[in-house]
């Protein structure tokens, strides 16, 4: 039941188009939703989405504001860079196995190396 539920991760934006093309143009996803102050972007077909919304509260990410995507390969954050991110450290772990690129609102995205398995063995490993 829990596992086969769909996320999605709500993030206020302070310039809607901004952070959209971001993780449109930059990440690859796509638009699934739009209206007024809202937009909802992701991959068709998977089982979460990003929903940004326009408004009166004020992004306040951390530097521990993480949405990891596993690739399991290669990374590169050009993409990401040339659509309004910036290219940050985020210490030696994720340094290692991935870069991590800030959104527009300063969310933080890394794209990780490695790959991810939620089998019993590697719980207590991240």
């Amino acid at each position: 039941m829990i596992a086969d539920a769909h996320l999605r991760i709500a993030r206020p934006a302070r310039d809607l188009e901004a952070t959209a093309r971001f993780y449109t143009e930059g990440l690859g996803l796509e638009v699934l939703f739009r209206k007024e102050g809202l937009m909802m972007v992701g991959a068709p077909g998977a089982r979460w989405h990003l929903e940004l919304v326009a408004g009166e509260t004020v992004p306040s990410p951390t530097e521990e504001d993480l949405l990891v995507l596993y690739l399991d390969g290669p990374v590169d954050d050009a993409r990401l860079v040339a659509a309004g991110g910036r290219r940050v450290a985020q210490g030696e772990y994720w340094d290692r196995w991935g870069v991590t690129v800030a959104d527009p609102d300063g969310y933080r995205l890394v794209l990780s190396t490695r790959a991810w398995s939620n089998c019993t063995r590697n719980r207590g490993v991240a």
